[in-house]
C-alpha cells in the first residue's frame, strides 16, 4: 500500500510539472519561449523563494543576451499560470518576489 501512495505521489508530481505547459493561456506562445520556461521550471523545482530569485535573475540575463524578450502580456500570463492551484500564502509570496524583481529593473 505504501508503494501505491508513493507511485500516486510521483504521478501527481509529473502531472503538475507538465500541466502548466498545457495551460490554454500559453497556447500561442513561441515554442522556444516555452522551452526556456520549461528549463527554468526544472531548475527551480523544490527551491525556496530565496533560492529562486538568483535563478530568475540569471535566466532573465541569459534571455536578454540571447535577444529573447517576453511581452508584458506574456509575463502576466506566465504569472497567472504559475499561481494556478497555489495557496493564498504561496501566491502572496510570489507577488512579493515579483515586486522585488520590478524594483530591480
Amino acid at each position: 500500500m505504501n508503494n501505491q501512495k508513493s507511485d500516486n505521489k510521483g504521478q501527481k508530481n509529473t502531472q503538475e510539472k507538465t500541466s502548466w505547459v498545457e495551460h490554454p493561456g500559453l497556447a500561442g506562445m513561441d515554442p522556444a519561449k516555452l522551452a526556456m520556461l520549461n528549463s527554468f521550471a526544472q531548475q527551480s523545482s523544490g527551491k525556496s523563494p530565496q533560492e529562486l530569485l538568483p535563478l530568475l535573475m540569471a535566466a532573465a540575463s541569459r534571455n536578454r543576451s540571447n535577444g529573447t524578450r517576453f511581452s508584458n502580456a506574456e509575463i502576466e500570463t506566465i504569472i497567472e499560470v504559475l499561481k494556478t492551484g497555489k495557496s493564498p500564502e504561496e501566491t502572496a509570496r510570489m507577488d512579493r518576489i515579483i515586486q522585488m524583481m520590478k524594483m530591480l529593473q
